[in-house]
């Protein structure tokens, strides 16, 4: 999804999720000593790529978002780090054609979930295996399926949080409506937004996208068939075993020969 003109706010907007303090650190402890080449697919605004990069991997990071780059690129400057340590580019992934070979594709966040459509999500998978080596590895975080919020059609203010944004000098509050559609496993989300600036008006904006969502057995299938094989899913950033209260589905797998 783009987030255009909220781009700026999108860390600030996200910064109450613990998982954001978890995730890239669970990934980091998954791979060898040795310097290993990463893309990541939905790099964003870096904040997983660039400490990837500092821990000494090379990195290269992808987001269809320009003004997202742009702030992961501003980062990467503020973090001492160059193109050669961390290379940042705007692209589509389903047409991604880099020239190059990588260890890991990685994609954090729900990234994957995106992807909405069969023919979409086989796409993603094989740009992925395109571009790993043989016996490299795909990293793939998503939320798993909320049977609580699949058993009404709509949902209405959900998740409501309050965050600063210093461009604006007053803090936002977010809401979230869902709305979920019949046919196929498409939920249409939007962002509302809403703040008062310095002279008491009130301004209002929302921002809207469609995302899928996945069964462990589904994701199974889905890789399989992709020329992947699943080598583990945890249902959590402390290695558990997923279960029906599992917050996650984190997968790793191998590409097949």
């Amino acid at each position: 999804m783009r987030y255009g003109a909220f781009a700026r706010w999108y860390d600030a907007e996200n910064e109450h999720h613990a998982m954001l303090r978890e995730d890239v650190p669970f990934f980091l402890g998954q791979l060898p000593a040795r310097k290993q080449r990463i893309l990541e697919l939905g790099a964003g605004t870096g904040r997983c790529a660039i400490p990837m990069a500092l821990s000494r991997h090379q990195v290269v990071g992808v987001d269809h978002d320009p003004r997202m780059i742009a702030i992961a690129l501003r980062r990467r400057e503020a973090a001492g780090l160059d193109a050669s340590r961390l290379d940042l580019r705007t692209g589509d992934f389903l047409k991604l054609r880099l020239s190059q070979r990588f260890d890991w594709v990685v994609a954090f966040f729900n990234t994957f979930l995106a992807f909405t459509t069969l023919s979409q999500q086989d796409a993603a998978l094989q740009v992925a295996r395109r571009h790993l080596k043989p016996a490299g590895r795909l990293w793939l975080d998503l939320a798993p399926p909320n049977l609580v919020l699949l058993s009404h059609a709509r949902w209405r203010e959900l998740d409501p949080t309050v965050f600063y944004v210093p461009a604006l000098g007053t803090s936002v509050v977010k809401t979230t409506d869902i709305d979920r559609g019949r046919a196929g496993q498409v939920e249409h989300v939007t962002y509302r937004f809403r703040w008062c600036d310095a002279h008491g008006q009130t301004h209002m904006r929302k921002m809207s996208f469609d995302m899928t969502f996945i069964f462990p057995r589904e994701l199974q299938m889905l890789l399989e068939r992709n020329g992947f094989e699943l080598e583990y899913l945890w249902g959590n950033y402390d290695g558990s075993a997923v279960t029906q209260e599992s917050p996650r589905l984190i997968a790793r797998c191998r590409k097949c020969r």
